[in-house]
């Protein structure tokens, strides 16, 4: 049995990620990888689905015992990647898709190059904030913050594999699976599989 695939996917708050994944994860071997988290639940969220929400405690002794792939401070709180929610269902064959920040993806693309890096960017920064404003879940202030986070993240999406703008959610959604099929393809057909092509011809 082939292992899984990491897949690093990452995007700016109020990009519509959580929305794009939903539709990702009905279809095909998937499995989202679920972050633990300092920051408060939101409404709606749970723990163990969207996030493992723990205290800042619990944060700082599972740095210690090594129990992370990855963990960064994002927007004054603690965010990182389980080691045990990637490598159990790699290894078991199955795709896991990391959903992190641009700082602990750098970290996950130095520690796994084999990751495949997908960044998702909104049609514009104004679209971007006509979002967060239409969520209703920060103040003024925190939208003001996440626009200028955002900003410096959008930088950095040329370090990625691949860019995906998420202007029509289900081309969006399409342009995921595209990305995979072209990761497949690449791993099948390897230098080993040209070369005996080759041989018998």
């Amino acid at each position: 049995m082939s292992k899984g695939r990491l897949i690093v996917f990452s995007a700016p708050s109020g990009c519509g990620k959580g929305t794009m994944l939903a539709e990702i994860l009905k279809h095909g071997n998937y499995h989202c990888s679920v972050s633990a988290t300092t920051r408060e639940p939101r409404h709606g969220e749970k723990n163990g689905v969207n996030y493992y929400f723990i205290s800042d405690e619990e944060f700082e002794q599972k740095i210690k015992e090594n129990a992370f792939l990855e963990y960064a401070g994002y927007c004054k709180h603690y965010y990182g990647t389980l080691l045990s929610e990637v490598d159990d269902y790699i290894e078991k064959g199955i795709d896991v898709i990391l959903e992190i920040e641009v700082q602990g993806a750098m970290k996950v693309m130095e520690k796994r190059p084999e990751a495949v890096s997908i960044f998702v960017i909104p049609p514009s920064i104004g679209e971007l904030k006509r979002r967060l404003k239409k969520r209703g879940t920060e103040s003024k202030e925190v939208i003001e913050e996440r626009i200028s986070e955002a900003a410096g993240e959008i930088a950095q999406a040329g370090k990625y594999n691949y860019v995906i703008v998420n202007d029509a959610l289900e081309n969006a959604v399409n342009d995921f699976f595209a990305i995979m099929r072209a990761e497949k393809l690449k791993a099948e057909f390897s230098g080993d599989i040209i070369n005996e092509v080759l041989k018998n011809a």
